[in-house]
C-alpha cells in the first residue's frame, strides 16, 4: 500500500501555551493571572501543583526552538501572557514582556519557522476577574487594547495572529463547571461569558487587520464531535442541544454573525442574553484567514430519562456542577475505549468527521489543525528513551484520519501537534505528560520521545511514516 503523503506546502508545526511552559511566574514584571490564583488554592489543581516554574521555557527558550529546527517544523504556535505583557490587564505595558515575546518571534524567523501567537490561552490578568471576569463587558475592550499593544509591538514578524484558544473552556470550564480558573460556578455568567469572548475576539481581529495586514487571522476552537446514543428524536435534540452550547455558539457569530436562534431558545430560563448589544454579532464576525481546530475526542449523548442516575461522562473534569448551562436533562455516556491517560476515547474517526462537517457548512474557510495529541504514563527505559508506541500510533491514526478528509475535500492547510513539551497540564498538575519532549521536571532536562523521532520523519518529507521505528 503507498503510504499516504500530504499536499506541497502543508504546514506541520508544534504548539505550547504560556502559562503551561513558561514558569518565572514572578519574574521581569509579570503579574498575576488567574491560574496562577486558581492553581495556588489549595484543592484546585491535582497534588497542588502550580505552574510557577512549568518547563522553565521562559529561560530555557532557545534551546526549545533549538528542537523545533531539529524536528524540522514549519511553525510554532505559542502563547502571549496577558499579564507578562500588561500585568493589570489595562494601563501601562510591560517593556521586558515584550521584549521576551519579541526575541522568541525574531530568533524562529531566523530560524526559518513561522511564527503562530495566540494572544490568549486562558491567563487572565487577575485585576480583570477582580473586576469582572469574562462574564463582564469591560474585559473584552481591555481584550481590545491589550492586541493593540501586543500587535503593535510584533505586527508582521508574526505570519499568524490567533485571537483566543478554546473559549469554550475558558466560558464553561471557568464560570459554568468551576473545574478551570477562575472556579466559578453560575450559569448565566458563563453566558455572559461565552458572549464577551466572542466580542473580544472580533475586537482583536479588526486590530489584526489594521496593524497587521499582512498577518493571516485565525482563532481556535475545540469544536465537539457529538453522536447519538440512538436513532430516537429524543437523542437527536440532546445532540442539537449540545451542539449549540460546544459548537455553534462561538461558530454563529464568528462565522455567520449571529448566534442560533435554538441557542437562545435553550438557555432562556438561564439568561435573556441581554448582554448582546446591537451590532456585537456582526463584530465577532471578522472574517478569517483560517479557522483552528483542536480535536482530541468524541462525546456520545442521549436525552435524560428523568429517574436514572444522571451520567455526565462528558470528559471535561469532575464538578458538582455541569459545564453544559441549561442542558441538565442530557446524559453524557461512556464510551468504548481505547483511551488516553486523561480518560478520553481514541476515535479518529471524529477527525475526519468534525472536518468534513466544517467543509460543508463553511465551503470557503481554509482550516488548521491547531492542536492534537494524547497524553500517556511515559516511562524511560533501560536505554534512556521513551518508546511510547501509543502516542505514535495515536498520531499516525489522526493525521491519517486529517489526509482522509483532505482527500474529502476539506480545505486542511497544516497540523500542530500537541504538545513540543511535557507540561502543566490545568488541574491535573504534572501528572499528564502530553509532549513529544520529555521533560524531566526536577533537572528540566529535554529528551526526544520516539513520538519526537516519528513526528520529524513526517515534517521532513510530509509523508506519513509507518508507525514503527527502525
Amino acid at each position: 500500500m503507498t503510504a499516504r503523503s500530504f499536499p506541497e506546502g502543508f504546514l506541520w508545526g508544534s504548539a505550547t501555551a504560556s502559562y503551561q511552559i513558561e514558569g518565572a511566574a514572578t519574574e521581569d514584571g509579570r503579574g498575576p493571572s488567574i491560574w496562577d490564583t486558581y492553581s495556588h488554592t489549595p484543592g484546585r489543581t491535582l497534588n497542588g501543583d502550580t505552574g510557577d516554574v512549568a518547563a522553565d521555557h521562559y529561560h530555557r527558550w532557545a534551546e526549545d526552538l533549538d528542537h523545533l529546527k531539529e524536528l524540522g517544523l514549519g511553525a510554532y504556535r505559542f502563547s502571549i501572557a496577558w499579564p507578562r505583557v500588561q500585568p493589570g490587564g489595562s494601563g501601562a505595558f510591560n517593556q521586558a514582556g515584550i521584549d521576551f515575546y519579541s526575541r522568541l518571534t525574531d530568533r524562529l524567523l531566523e530560524l526559518g519557522i513561522q511564527p503562530v501567537a495566540t494572544m490568549y490561552h486562558w491567563d487572565l490578568p487577575q485585576e480583570l476577574e477582580d473586576a469582572g471576569g469574562w462574564p463582564a463587558r469591560d474585559t473584552a475592550l481591555r481584550f481590545q487594547e491589550y492586541a493593540a499593544g501586543i500587535v503593535g509591538a510584533l505586527g508582521d514578524r508574526v505570519h499568524t495572529w490567533t485571537t483566543l484558544n478554546e473559549p469554550w473552556c475558558s466560558a464553561y470550564l471557568g464560570y459554568a463547571s468551576g473545574v478551570h480558573a477562575p472556579g466559578r460556578t453560575e450559569p448565566a455568567a458563563a453566558l455572559a461569558a461565552v458572549h464577551h469572548l466572542n466580542l473580544a475576539h472580533g475586537l482583536a481581529g479588526r486590530v489584526v487587520r489594521e496593524l497587521a495586514p499582512a498577518a493571516q487571522l485565525s482563532v481556535t476552537l475545540n469544536l465537539h464531535v457529538i453522536r447519538p446514543a440512538s436513532d430516537s428524536a429524543a437523542d437527536a435534540d440532546a445532540v442539537r442541544r449540545i451542539d449549540a452550547l460546544a459548537n455553534r455558539a462561538f461558530l454563529g457569530p464568528m462565522l455567520d454573525g449571529a448566534y442560533p436562534a435554538d441557542l437562545l431558545a435553550d438557555t432562556a430560563e438561564v439568561t435573556d442574553w441581554s448582554f448582546v448589544r446591537d451590532g456585537d454579532e456582526q463584530t465577532a464576525a471578522v472574517p478569517l484567514d483560517v479557522l483552528g481546530v483542536n480535536y482530541y475526542s468524541t462525546t456520545l449523548v442521549r436525552a435524560w430519562d428523568g429517574v436514572a442516575a444522571r451520567s455526565d461522562n462528558d470528559g471535561h473534569g469532575r464538578s458538582a456542577h455541569t459545564p453544559w448551562v441549561g442542558a441538565g436533562d442530557v446524559d453524557f455516556l461512556p464510551q468504548p475505549g481505547p483511551y488516553t491517560a486523561m480518560g478520553w476515547n481514541i476515535d479518529p474517526s471524529g477527525m475526519t468527521e468534525l472536518l468534513l462537517r466544517l467543509s460543508r457548512e463553511y465551503p470557503n474557510q481554509p482550516m488548521m489543525i491547531t492542536e492534537n495529541g494524547a497524553a500517556f504514563a511515559d516511562e524511560v527505559s533501560a536505554d534512556g528513551r521513551i518508546h511510547d508506541e501509543p502516542r505514535v500510533d495515536y498520531l499516525y491514526r489522526h493525521i491519517d484520519a486529517v489526509g482522509e478528509a483532505v482527500d474529502g475535500g476539506a480545505d486542511v492547510r497544516g497540523y500542530f501537534v500537541w504538545s513540543l513539551l511535557d507540561n502543566f497540564e490545568w488541574g491535573y498538575g504534572y501528572d499528564r505528560r502530553f509532549g513529544i519532549i520529555r521533560v524531566d521536571y526536577d533537572t528540566q532536562v529535554r529528551t526526544w520521545k520516539d513520538s519526537a523521532h516519528w513526528y520529524r520523519r513526517l515534517a521532513t518529507t510530509g509523508v506519513l511514516p509507518d508507525r514503527k521505528l527502525d
